[in-house]
């Protein structure tokens, strides 16, 4: 990659890409895309639009949630025989709630130089237009996808004070919406945002229970990707009143449990140590 200055051979750059105008594209990001050998993506039907609109045409390897570990050595051949690569998901940055992970942690286990190509993020585009609270959020990405499973999600962080951030299908967001005014409450202050930086990108702010009634009010506004952003609980419980065993249980379903005992210990101020030993028991029972 010999046009770009600060290229280094055998390298696998992370190239985030637009979420819906094309025009966002960063001229860096433009830069990589014509000077790799092989791009990476999630779905080369998509990514073919992109390479068309840029007046490029370059060979591409499928990489998605079914076939990525499969293709992880497949990339690692390239990148030894001097083929630099780009990463794309189907839009936005890869890796936020899409492929790539299991990607990018081998590369970087096996000494291969990853390089990151700033852009677009639905989340981060959200929030900069939402007008709720952005010193401290949560990034959720997408619930499970059946009503006892997002409720489960939802009662392990009811409690939690920052602004929470999900991705949402249109086929389920009312039902999302619903399940969360059942968890979290129907008067908690929530923004909504639809088919950002496209057309129709529009914004709805109210209470979870009016926005699920603005949404409901007519079959466009169901239509498109959607971020869904919830202010924080204004009133937390006091931990003495949380159950915390099973707050500590529904976490260990989530995280390594080092990381679920040290949100404990945060929470009631017990001994980390201890905890983490209590949840290494759960998990051999």
């Amino acid at each position: 990659m010999s046009s770009l200055p600060d290229s280094v051979s055998a390298t696998l750059y992370v190239v985030a890409t637009p979420i819906g105008n094309l025009a966002d594209l960063t001229e860096r990001a433009r830069q990589v895309l014509s000077a790799v050998n092989l791009i990476a993506c999630e779905d080369t039907r998509h990514t073919q639009r992109l390479l068309q609109h840029l007046g490029l045409r370059k060979p591409m390897l499928s990489v998605h949630d079914h076939n990525e570990r499969d293709r992880i050595q497949q990339v690692m051949d390239h990148l030894d025989q001097g083929r630099d690569i780009a990463l794309v998901s189907d839009a936005g940055t890869p890796l936020i709630s899409d492929p790539g992970y299991p990607l990018v942690q081998a590369l970087r286990q096996a000494g291969h130089k990853v390089v990151p190509i700033p852009g677009a993020s639905a989340m981060i585009t959200a929030l900069s237009a939402a007008g709720l609270p952005t010193d401290r959020f949560t990034f959720e990405g997408f619930l499970p996808h059946k009503s006892s499973g997002r409720k489960e999600r939802l009662r392990a962080i009811v409690q939690d004070t920052c602004t929470l951030v999900f991705y949402e299908a249109k086929h389920r967001i009312l039902n999302t919406l619903e399940d969360m005014s059942d968890v979290l409450g129907d008067q908690r202050e929530a923004v909504v945002a639809r088919e950002l930086t496209k057309t129709f990108e529009s914004f709805y702010r109210g209470t979870l229970m009016e926005i699920h009634a603005q949404l409901s009010s007519h079959d466009d506004h169901q239509k498109g990707e959607f971020v869904v952003m919830v202010t924080g609980n204004p009133a937390p419980a006091p931990a003495s009143e949380i159950d915390t065993e099973r707050l500590f249980k529904l976490l260990l379903a989530e995280l390594p449990p080092k990381k679920a005992a040290a949100i404990i210990a945060e929470l009631t101020g017990e001994n980390k140590k201890e905890l983490y030993q209590k949840a290494l028991g759960w998990k051999d029972a």
